[in-house]
Parts: C-alpha cells; structure tokens; sequence
C-alpha cells in the first residue's frame, strides 16, 4: 500500500495517564511527582470514544493486549457519571530508559473479534490519549483504526493501528537529578509485522528490530482487520527532556488557537449590555423621575394617564399571580442553580477544578447543587409568605422534588438506553442510589430547613397597598401581546451568549478542551446584566400599558432564552456532528433538553428578581394616597 496515508474516517480514544503510587492529592488536580531513573511508569487505559455514537465504550471491551490482571482504579463520582472506566494497560516503562519495538502480544482475530473492531472502525472510536495533530495543537486520543484502500483497488479495507510509539516529556531538577513528567503523546502505526520461522516468545520481528536499530517510521505496509489474520502489537518509549516546568504542564493542551473569537463574543455581547443599559438609565433618570416628581405635584388625571400608566396599577401590581406557589418553586430552584455556578465559577477561576482532576467539575457540580438546596428552599419560603400563602411545607415539597424529579425521569430514560447498548457510559446502580441518597438524605433536608427559616421571619411589606377588586385591564396593542413579548425577550440574553455557547457544546460533544474560565465567567456576568434589564425594560413596558400581570412574565421573559438555546443545539446537531444512530440522536436531545430546562430556570429567576427589585423601587418611589 505505497504511499498510504491515514485519512481516518473512524478513530478510538486511550486515555492514558501516569501514575505511581501517588496517593496524595491536592487542588488542583493530582499533587506533583518525582521520578529517578529506572522507576516504573504505570500507563493507565481508558474508555473508548466517538462522537458519531457519544457511546463509550471500556477499553477492554475489543480484544487488545490485557494485562494479567485488569484493575480498575478508584473514581470519582464525576468520573462514573462521565462514563469514564480508568483500568491499568500492558504497557510498562521504566523512567528515562527508552525502549524499541517491544512485542506486546500477539493475536490471531476470529470472527467475532474481527466483527468487534470493524464495527468500532466503522463508528470511528477513539482511545484516550493526548494525539499530536500537529506541533502545538492537541487532541484527546489517537485513531486506533482507518480504513482505505490498497494501491490500484477500490475494495475498502479495515486497518487497525497495532504499533504506538510513547513520548514521554520530562522536567528535570538539576540539584536532586530526579524528573516530573509533564508531556505524553502518543503517534500510531499500523504495520503489517513479519518474522522468519515459527512464532514463540523468543521470535524477533523483521520489521521492527531493536538489535538492528530499525524502528516503525510509517505505516507503508498496514495490518489489515479480517478473520483469521494474526496481529502483533508492539510499541517504542522515546523519552525528551523538556523546559517545561511541572505547574505549566498543561499549557500546551490547553492552548487556545482562537482567542480573538472569545474576545469577538465577549465585544459582541458588551453592545447588547450597553444597549439595554442605556434603554434603562432613560426609563430610571429621565421618564421615571419626571413621571414620579410630576406625580408627587399632584398632575391632573388625565396628564397621569397620558404619560404615567404604570402608577394607574399601582393597586393591583402586587396582587399574588394565579398559581403562585408553582413560581416560589421555580423561583427557588432559580437560586438554588444561580448559586451553584456562581460558587462553581469562582472555584473554577481560583484554579481547583483542574484537568488533571478527572470528573472533578461534575462532582463539583453535584455537590453545590445539594448544598445550595438551603438557599432554594429560603427564598422560595420568603416568596411564599409575600403571597399570603400558609401551606409553606406543600410548596416546600414541590420545591425539593418538582424539577429534581423531572431532571431525573428524563436521566433515567437516557441511561436504560445507554444500558441497552452495553455501553460503560451507562451510570451503575450504585451510583444510582448514590445521586439518590444525595437528594434525599441532604439536599431535600436542606431545602426544608431553608424554608423553615424563611417562612418564620415576617412578610416583607409591599411598597402600596393591593386592591380588593381587580382593576379591569384594557385591549393590549399586538406588540404587547404577552406570547410575542417574552418571544422577544429571550433573543438578546441568549444572543450575549451563542458565541460561547458553541465552544461549550464543542467540548461536551466533540470532546475538545474546555478550560477557559475566565472568558466564561465574563459572559456568564453578561448573561446576568442582559437578563435583569431587557426583563425591566419589558416589565416597565408592560406596567405603562396598564397591564399589571407581571410575575409570570418577568420570569418567562428572559427565560424563554432557553428556547433558542434549544433551536440553536437542534442547529448544532444537523450542521457540526456526524450522529447517524437514532439513540445517539435521543441522548443528544435528551441531554440538551435538561441543559436548557436549566438554563430556562436560572434565566427566569434572573429576570424575576431584577423585575421585583424594579417595581418595589418605583412604587416605593411616588406618594400613593
């Protein structure tokens, strides 16, 4: 197959990671350690992975080499949930002693192990491993599989990658001598290895001899995947010291090839803020002080209605919305997610949540959105008690289990589907009961407590007094209408964010890196500001219109942004992945149905909040007799 190049339509993932008995952990990530010459290094294997299925896979799932025993290492919550299946590998090194063609093992496919990898090739699977795709530019896992054609044929043939040449990077203390490892790369071959005479332990491969100082260079002569072909795998360790210092490790991976598009968002998203933050610096400096110091010099009624229609409501616009227990629970699980990022972010920018700490943003994830159940069940009490309401311990329920529930249905769905492909992402019972024992025995307890505090201290006084007979209100215009207003109200907080929101889904489902926190944080600042005010620009809108039911409204203002995040995945789908199997379809949908009902409750108590501080400020503003 001359001149044979891997254009690879299939790939695998390894994850491999070193490690050496470290049992010492601090954060960030995995504590520093020393290596001497001649200490073994332990490559560890992880799941397989593609982004035409999103279904991994254990490594050992496909007939490779095994190790005599295979381990499986300790996890993590975060890991389980990932589908992560961290076990140990047959490939040994020993520290800065470089190694050439060592033999592996060798396997003679039959039809069901040909069937196995044909089909792994044909989804195109990847192993987890950082792959070199050029000098500076990596990603996550080496194509483990290809398929072409031989010189002068059409028929297509499966190849399988059968030889690894390991890169180990080191930095080297000159005092004590002894090194860090900061840089793995794997570059894989597929060779055709031959022999002369009959196969045993002692035989020495032609193709690839250490004696002679030949090694694998390309894959010119490729092993070919079909029932009854005998494959040997083999692999190089090369060891290159590197200035690279141990804090700085992951740099390199990390890089960010396309910042100006980040700072092109965050631009982008900056005009929208200073659009809206104008529109409401006019309605509080100028139309809100004129309207409330002509109010207070008693204008005639009719001036008031001309130019002042918020203030003709100002005895129904804190009248409690029909089914005001449904918003405490919404509003309250709205704090409850808020917290949960802001806390998670802050973390996230101090450095703790690491990508040497595998799982550690969802553990994290998990373990806020427990502990922040105190804070939704004391603002969702607080709500409770502003609307007269007594049955706090009903609402306190609904608080803990409505959308917790609903998350978790829909999980449970996509995770009996993941079963019934056999593959390692499905999440296992105990871990199952482990999230469950999570929300009931800490999380719903909280949400009571939350609630308890919340309900006890008094009501918080309304700025006017409320009517006892609704005022009637009059024929909206057709841009009032409350479908098309909370419509328009979405785009602009969701538009502050699209750009980032790609990267995001990027890294979710084409498992790319994602550590860029900082731009993350300043959009998600953004995402607050836009949210608060094109909601009390809206609110005040609606207020002079004489149209008083604002609750509801504020909060599915900017919340229905959530709506377009979901048409944006829908886009995202049918133009940037490759999904070709219907349940990879349904996770892909069912994921993001759960991204964007959470993204729809956080948005919604953004808008909600900003809105009740607006119109407390106002009415409190003008002498009501």
């Amino acid at each position: 197959m001359a001149g044979h190049r891997f254009d690879v339509a299939w790939t695998f993932s390894l994850v491999a990671l070193f490690f050496l008995r470290a049992h010492c952990f601090y954060l960030p990530g995995v504590a520093p350690e020393d290596f001497k010459k001649g200490d073994p290094l332990l490559v560890k294997v992880n799941k397989l992975t593609s982004t035409k299925t999103q279904l991994p896979y254990s490594y050992y799932s496909l007939p490779f080499c095994q190790p005599e025993h295979i381990v499986d290492s300790a996890e993590n919550l975060g890991e389980v949930l990932r589908g992560d299946r961290i076990e140990n590998s047959p490939y040994v090194f020993k520290m800065r002693e470089p190694q050439m063609c060592n033999i592996v093992c060798r396997k003679i496919l039959d039809k069901k192990a040909a069937k196995a990898f044909k089909e792994k090739i044909n989804d195109e699977y990847r192993v987890n491993m950082p792959d070199q795709e050029n000098a500076v530019v990596y990603q996550y896992g080496y194509h483990v599989g290809l398929r072409g054609q031989y010189a002068g044929s059409k028929e297509e043939k499966h190849f399988i990658h059968n030889h690894l040449t390991f890169t180990v990077k080191y930095h080297k203390d000159p005092l004590s001598g002894s090194a860090r490892i900061v840089g793995f790369e794997v570059k894989p071959f597929s060779v055709k290895h031959e022999y002369e005479g009959e196969w045993n332990e002692k035989t020495r491969l032609t193709t690839c001899d250490p004696h002679a100082k030949r090694a694998v260079t390309s894959s010119e002569s490729p092993q070919e995947v079909e029932e009854k072909k005998e494959i040997i795998f083999t692999y190089d360790v090369e060891f290159q010291e590197s200035d690279i210092k141990w804090a700085s490790r992951w740099d390199t991976y990390l890089l960010m090839a396309d910042d100006q598009i980040h700072w092109f968002s965050i631009v982008n998203s900056l005009m929208i803020v200073l659009f809206l933050s104008g529109m409401v610096a006019m309605i509080m400096l100028r139309t809100l002080y004129r309207d409330i110091s002509k109010y207070n010099q008693l204008e005639t009624q009719e001036e008031a209605q001309e130019e002042t229609g918020w203030k003709l409501v100002h005895g129904d616009v804190f009248r409690p919305p029909a089914n005001s227990d449904l918003l405490c629970v919404y509003v309250g699980t709205g704090v409850q997610f808020f917290g949960m990022i802001l806390v998670m972010m802050i973390f996230a920018l101090l450095g703790f949540l690491s990508p040497s700490n595998r799982g550690g943003l969802m553990t994290a994830m998990l373990l806020l959105w427990v502990f922040m159940g105190l804070f939704a069940g004391y603002s969702s009490a607080r709500l409770y008690k502003l609307f007269k309401g007594t049955e706090w311990k009903k609402t306190t329920l609904k608080t803990a289990f409505m959308f917790p529930a609903t998350v978790f249905a829909i999980f449970f769905v996509l995770n009996a589907l993941i079963w019934g492909q056999k593959s390692s992402g499905a999440v296992p019972f105990g871990t199952m009961f482990a999230l469950v024992l999570l929300w009931f025995g800490i999380s719903v307890p909280l949400i009571f407590v939350g609630s308890y505090f919340g309900f006890k201290k008094p009501a918080t006084e309304d700025p006017v007094k409320t009517n006892k007979i609704p005022r009637q209100i009059p024929e909206q215009a057709w841009y009032m209408n409350p479908a098309f207003s909370i419509l328009i109200g979405g785009i602009l907080p969701f538009g502050a964010v699209f750009i980032e929101l790609f990267f995001i889904l990027t890294s979710i489902w084409l498992h790319q890196f994602y550590y860029i926190f900082g731009f993350l944080f300043i959009v998600f600042v953004i995402l607050i500001i836009t949210c608060a005010e094109i909601t009390v620009v809206l609110c005040y809108f609606q207020l002079c219109s004489e149209d008083y039911l604002w609750w509801w409204r504020s909060y599915l203002t900017s919340g229905s942004s959530a709506f377009y995040l979901f048409l944006y995945a829908a886009f995202y789908f049918f133009t940037k992945l490759e999904i070709t199997k219907a349940v990879s379809g349904v996770l892909y949908f069912g994921y993001m149905l759960i991204i964007s009902y959470s993204f729809f409750v956080l948005t919604g108590t953004i808008g909600f909040y900003a809105c009740f501080w607006f119109t407390r400020l106002i009415y409190s503003s003008v002498k009501i007799d």
